[in-house]
């Protein structure tokens, strides 16, 4: 993956962006089970967080949802990930994939489940609220939309809030690999 966005060095950023920073950095992202580094060697944010400091206001609303998507959700964390993944394999975004398959092995995800996620299956969940989902989301990528009964079995299995919940992190996912498309040069096009 090659950028065609400079990474921007902390030192060179002015407040607003230094709180976007700061926000990403210290924020529960860069807590917990990672393979993967928020920032490189030099402090220069990766992935989509670096072209977050390009518009600090809309760049901290953005990092505020994924934290709330993430951290504050009633979604499980196994249906979350999975979902994650789901996105990621969708968009073929390396950065996502690699980024939530370390997150994914830590709440439990089975290499079996991550490999079909990873081409577009649907593996075996015994979890109805997993299947759910992960059946949902997979739906908004390929459809863009819920029918009446996928709606009403998701509210079934789910309720409001999670589906809510869900609808908003199949969103806010997509968007970073569009940014990540776009900033970073990553998916199917790139050279």
């Amino acid at each position: 993956m090659t950028s065609r966005l400079a990474g921007l060095s902390p030192a060179d950023l002015n407040e607003q962006q230094a709180e976007v920073y700061r926000a990403i950095t210290g924020g529960r992202r860069a807590a917990g089970p990672q393979s993967f580094a928020l920032a490189d060697e030099e402090g220069r944010l990766r992935g989509p967080f670096n072209a977050m400091l390009l518009s600090p206001p809309v760049g901290y609303a953005v990092q505020a949802v994924g934290s709330a998507v993430r951290y504050d959700s009633v979604l499980t964390d196994r249906a979350r990930e999975t979902a994650i993944l789901a996105v990621a394999a969708h968009w073929g975004s390396a950065f996502e994939w690699e980024a939530h398959q370390a997150v994914g092995r830590a709440c439990g995800l089975s290499e079996r489940v991550m490999d079909a996620l990873r081409v577009g299956a649907v593996p075996h969940l015994t979890d109805p609220f997993e299947r759910a989902a992960l059946h949902i989301a997979q739906t908004l990528l390929l459809a863009g939309e819920l029918s009446d009964d996928e709606y009403d079995d998701a509210v079934r299995t789910l309720g409001h809030r999670a589906l809510f919940e869900l609808t908003t992190l199949v969103g806010y996912y997509s968007m970073l690999a569009l940014q990540l498309r776009v900033f970073a040069g990553e998916g199917p096009s790139a050279g």
